[in-house]
């Protein structure tokens, strides 16, 4: 049990999203008293119900990263910040890399700028993505690997990460980044596969339709449950060993994306294999194998997965399963 939450003043960016609301529900559980932020951009996954059962125990004010008078006016007394708001979806930086620029780089900066002059004592957890290493040149990626993003989105969300390392260099912001792998589980955005294709297959094999497989389905990845990413997160939030740190947060072990959908269909009892050729311009985005190596954060904060590939889905399977009618 993570202790050291209770009646602590939490602000979460980003907390009616998928990771946001399930990080926002185990604060609750902690005793935490939680500001949620939110600015409610289209198809990106804030959903009010991600908050039932909890909703009249978290204040929730619709704003945004680049709004610097309503984060003027939230921060202060704030002991604790995590920092999961982004725009997520990689071919929409490309498509309009502008507006990417100005959430991922600008609101980030408006942030960091507002604690700094604000309230520079409050722990900030940046929530960064294992998009940063693109496709590494060895496997399992660890922080020193290269960073070879693939796209805007990735470009920028490191820039975002690096922000929070220079402030927390020059002006002593106590800051910790964590590089998030694949996350599954319950209240993510299911109407579309955009920003997140595990949890749409498990939309597909409830429905009864074809799971898509493109090429031979070999590619490897490690797929990390978002109950187990929010462990190291409320852990990076407090150990005083996270300061000023960057650590990876993945299930460190790989499963062939193929094997991956032959899971979901046994476990949902419904749903089919396709597999057929790469769409064009789609490689552009595939990396390819990918293992993040989370040796670094299990030795610093003793935080490892604890639950397999298999009861994650199940639980996730039996989420939706139940509530299907708030998220398609």
């Amino acid at each position: 049990m993570i202790e050291g939450y209770s009646r602590r003043k939490v602000l979460l960016l980003g907390g009616l999203g998928f990771i946001g609301s399930n990080l926002a529900q185990r604060l609750v559980q902690l005793g935490a008293q939680v500001t949620l932020v939110d600015n409610f951009l289209p198809d990106h996954g804030a959903n009010w119900f991600n908050l039932d059962g909890f909703r009249d125990q978290v204040q929730v004010h619709l704003s945004d990263l680049r709004n610097s008078e309503a984060l003027r006016a939230l921060l202060p007394e704030q002991e604790i910040i995590f920092n999961i708001a982004a725009q997520t979806s990689h071919s929409d930086s490309m498509s309009n890399p502008l507006l990417d620029l100005d959430i991922n780089c600008k609101g980030n900066l408006t942030l960091l700028e507002a604690c700094r002059q604000v309230n520079p004592a409050a722990r900030i957890v940046f929530v960064g993505t294992r998009a940063f290493y693109g496709s590494p040149p060895f496997l399992p990626a660890t922080e020193d690997s290269p960073i070879l993003p693939r796209d805007i989105y990735s470009i920028n969300r490191f820039a975002a990460e690096q922000y929070h390392l220079i402030y927390h260099l020059h002006y002593g912001l106590p800051v910790t980044s964590l590089r998030v792998g694949n996350i599954y589980g319950p209240r993510a955005q299911m109407k579309h596969p955009k920003y997140n294709v595990l949890n749409f297959f498990l939309r597909l094999a409830l429905e009864n339709r074809p799971l898509k497989i493109y090429g031979d389905g070999q590619q490897v990845r490690d797929y990390l449950h978002v109950g187990d990413a929010c462990e190291a997160m409320l852990l990076a939030g407090l150990h005083p060993a996270a300061l000023g740190k960057v650590w990876n947060v993945g299930a460190g072990e790989g499963l062939p994306f193929i094997e991956l959908a032959q899971t979901i269909i046994e476990l949902a009892g419904s749903g089919h294999l396709e597999q057929t050729d790469w769409p064009p311009g789609s490689r552009n985005y595939d990396v390819g194998d990918f293992v993040l190596d989370i040796a670094q954060i299990r030795s610093q904060l003793g935080w490892a997965p604890r639950l397999s590939i298999r009861q994650g889905l199940a639980q996730t399977l039996a989420f939706y399963q139940k509530n299907h009618n708030h998220y398609w």
